[in-house]
């Protein structure tokens, strides 16, 4: 699965792919899945919640953990993004509460089977 993000005026591939979990901990030497899973954002629909509820959901996200995710992906759909820390610093802004939402099905994708 594969989209595309306006971020700080800058399109932006997110890609998940079966290299995602080994590339992850490769680059932050953690299991993708225990974190994925431990930040409980997948399948959360922050959209039903009032304000104040979103913005007490959003407390609970670890954001350091997050940013090294939503890296991952990017990197996942273009090797040429750099480290982590000068990807990040090509945006003037990184709305993280906006992509957390964006990112929410390829997150899922990449825990969900197909299995029938």
């Amino acid at each position: 699965m594969e989209i595309t993000l306006t971020i700080d005026d800058q399109s932006v591939k997110f890609k998940s792919s079966g290299a995602v979990p080994k590339r992850y901990k490769m680059q932050f030497g953690r299991d993708f899945f225990k974190d994925l899973i431990g930040m409980g954002i997948v399948n959360k629909d922050y959209s039903d919640l009032h304000e104040n509820d979103q913005l007490e959901a959003i407390k609970q996200i670890d954001f350091d953990m997050f940013y090294d995710i939503a890296w991952t992906l990017a990197k996942t759909a273009d090797e040429k993004i750099p480290d982590p820390m000068t990807w990040l610093d090509s945006f003037e802004t990184f709305p993280i509460v906006d992509i957390v939402a964006e990112l929410q099905d390829i997150l899922a994708a990449t825990i969900s089977s197909k299995k029938n």
